[in-house]
């Protein structure tokens, strides 16, 4: 919903006002991602591929999340969408939060759940925009 108080648009107006310049980035990101995920299911044998080609295929995936919550949390986007700016703010230290409690407590969602709480309570104190 648009934040304004405009009235509802139509359908066809909002399809109109609708950018779909991030369709092709989308798909490129999938056809790029989806085979290093896809080779244990299609390929039988992947237990039999040496332990370095197996750790390293285990973490693609993890790495290319990473990469795109980095630039989540440190690029910042203004408006009329133009111009990015480098930002450090609250979702620094909810980062730093989740990657030492995954590494201490070997469990992602323990380490990601604290992380979005840090930052949804800074953003309800109004700590953080």
């Amino acid at each position: 919903m648009c934040p304004c108080p405009c009235p509802p648009a139509r359908p066809t107006e909002l399809a109109a006002r609708m950018d779909f310049g991030l369709v092709p980035l989308a798909l490129l990101m999938a056809a790029v991602t989806y085979p290093w995920r896809a080779i244990p299911l299609l390929l039988p044998q992947v237990n039999r591929l040496p332990p370095a080609v197996r750790d390293y295929l285990k973490l693609v995936g993890p790495a290319m999340l990473a990469t795109l919550a980095a630039v989540s949390v440190a690029v910042v986007v203004d408006a009329s969408r133009t111009e990015r700016s480098f930002h450090i703010g609250i979702e620094w230290l909810a980062v730093a939060l989740c990657v030492a409690v995954a590494a201490l407590r070997r469990s992602l969602l323990i380490g990601l759940v604290g992380a979005v709480l840090i930052v949804a309570l800074a953003r309800a104190a109004g700590l953080a925009a």
